[in-house]
This record gives structure tokens, sequence and C-alpha cells, in this order.
């Protein structure tokens, strides 16, 4: 059983829980999704209707966030049910930690998904997901054997890890992995709008 660090062993699992959905959905299900979109011939159709391609990022963003929101309902609800008590005071960082990630990961995805082949992105997309899992989503970056930790803790698995365990168990304002998730997200969105490609 693996340590997942100081606090309350539910709280801390649904931290985790919470983070690895981010991850799934935001990054690894987008990229895989634009991917193939891409491949396909849909995206660069899609971007010639009146949604235009702006209007397309935006209904993928809104999809991402509805499927986040029904994540937090469905992880939250059974957090609930196995012991997990998070502060009152955790609702607003949780939150913001949510949507910095979501950010993040999202641009990641559409970075990734916008220069390779589709059957790379779905390589890549799964591996990462995998790499990521032990670098700071699951257990805190300091649990982490030497530099490890030091490496998790500046990647976005670990900056989202670290905050939302701060946020739920702690009630606690993650100032330090929120700034490596926005300059992550901001590096991320930067290259993906110069080299995303529409088609193959």
């Amino acid at each position: 059983v693996p340590d997942l660090g100081p606090g309350e062993r539910a709280d801390l699992a649904l931290a985790g829980a919470l983070a690895l959905a981010v991850v799934s959905t935001a990054f690894t299900g987008q990229a895989i999704g634009t991917g193939f979109d891409r491949r396909s011939g849909v995206l660069r159709l899609l971007g010639t209707t009146p949604l235009g391609r702006d209007g397309l990022l935006a209904a993928k963003a809104l999809a991402v966030l509805s499927v986040l929101t029904l994540q937090v309902l469905v992880l939250g609800g059974l957090g609930l049910a196995l012991g997990a008590r998070p502060p009152p005071r955790a609702l607003g960082p949780a939150v913001l930690t949510r949507l910095l990630g979501s950010a993040c990961f999202v641009a990641l995805a559409l970075l990734l998904a916008g220069t390779l082949r589709a059957e790379a992105v779905l390589a890549v997309a799964n591996l990462v997901w995998v790499l990521l899992l032990g670098l700071g989503l699951l257990a805190p970056t300091a649990a982490l054997p030497g530099i490890l930790g030091s490496v998790a803790a500046a990647l976005p698995s670990g900056a989202l890890g670290d905050a939302m365990r701060v946020a739920l168990v702690d009630g606690g304002w993650p100032l330090a992995p929120w700034v490596v998730l926005a300059v992550w997200g901001a590096v991320a969105g930067l290259l993906a709008s110069r080299t995303f490609r529409w088609s193959d």
C-alpha cells in the first residue's frame, strides 16, 4: 500500500483521484480525440463552418469542463461515502486548482495532437499518462526519492497533485504549484497556437 503522505488517507486518495481525472480528461482524452479528428479531416471541415476554429476550441474547452464537473460530483460523492472530509475552506483553492490544471493539460494535449500523427499521439498520450501517474499525481512529490521529487514538483503532474492535496487536505492556497501550472499552460498554449496543424 503506497504512502500517500501526511493527512487522512481518504482525503489524500480523493485529491489524487481528482488530479488523475483532470489529466485523463483534459490531456489524454483530448489529445487522442483531437489527433484522430485531425487525421480524418474533421477538424479542417469544422473549421470552415460558422462555428469557426475559435468556436471549435471553445466547444472543446466547454466539453472538458462539463466532464470534469461530472467527475467532481461522482468522485467527490464516492470520496465522502468512503470517509473523506475536506475542510469547507478547501472549495475555493480546489476549484482554482482544477481550472488551472485543466487549462494546462488541454494546452499540452493540443500541442501534442496538433504536431504528431494520430497513431503517435495515441502511443505518446498513453505513455505520458502512465509516467505522470507516478510523478506526483497520486503521491506527494516530497515522498519521491532524491532529485526525482524536485523534478516531479516542477512538472505539471506534480504541481497538480500537490496543489490538490494542499487544497483538499489542508484547505490551503498552493501558490507555488499554481505558478508551475500557469507557466506550463502558457508555454504549451503559445507553442500550440504556433505549431497546431488542422489537417495532416
